[in-house]
Order: C-alpha cells, then structure tokens, then sequence
C-alpha cells in the first residue's frame, strides 16, 4: 500500500520569481502568479500547506485589460459609514495605483483563509521596472501562453 507524500513546512525550498507585467494580459497574469503564489507547480503541492515561493511583478502599469474593461470595470471599496461607498473605474486605478489592481487580482484568487492571508505576503508589486529585492537573486518567470 503507497502513502500519500504530505510536504512539511519546514521542508519547503522557496525560490523568488519575477514576472514582467508589460504587455501582458490582467487575469492571466493574476493566474499564473497565484498559482506560483500557492505552490501549484510544484510536485510536493500541499493544498493545507505553505509550499508556494515569491513573487515579484514589475511594470504592473503596463499591464493590459482587454476589450472595454478599462472604461467599464469599477473597484469597489466602503468606507462602513452610511453613504460610504467609493467607487473608481478601472482607466483611474490604472493611472493612480496600478501596483493596488494587481494585488486585488491576485490576492482575490489565493484562498479566503489563514493560509490566504500568510500568502498574500510573498506577493511584491511594483509600477516601474525597478524592484527593490535584488539581493533575493529572483528567476525570471516567462507566463504560458
């Protein structure tokens, strides 16, 4: 009889990677860096365990929404005060703070959990092509397709 292999947290080897957001398509890009995020291509994945490495996303003001998104997708946030509720187009996001709209993209598809939320910080966003953790020697991450 096999046993089902279980990883342990303290046997997880987390890599860096980085991800150029030039060009490249929203949800895609939030995909694939939340499957890295949480560890899915690799073959030790744990869905209760942390197996997942870091993320670093570059030009995230370059990134791409399809179709008429950009006019007609809205974020949404309340303050919980009555009348509280503040609404911005995706175009306004997009210009004032892009490193925002892909946290939202990604964190939205990582689990609504206590799991979600330790993962929701290996995430790094940053507008320009200039990032600030060179010392962590992160691979380049080419995206499918």
């Amino acid at each position: 009889m096999s046993t089902t292999y279980m990883a342990k947290p303290n046997e997880v080897e987390r890599k860096w990677y980085i991800i150029d957001a030039e060009g490249k398509t929203l949800g895609r890009l939030a995909s694939e860096a939340a499957s890295i995020i949480r560890g899915k291509h690799k073959p030790q994945f744990t869905p209760h365990v942390d197996t997942g490495d870091f993320v670093i996303v570059i030009n995230a003001s370059k990134v791409v929404l399809t179709g008429k998104k950009l006019q007609k997708k809205m974020y949404y946030r309340h303050s919980l005060y009555s009348g509280g509720l503040k609404v911005t187009p995706a175009q306004e996001m997009l210009n004032k703070n892009p490193e925002r709209m892909l946290e939202l993209a990604i964190h939205g598809m990582l689990p609504k959990t206590r799991l979600g939320e330790r993962l929701k910080t290996k995430l790094k966003v940053f507008a320009g092509a200039e990032h600030t953790h060179q010392a962590q020697q992160p691979e380049v991450w080419e995206l499918r397709g």
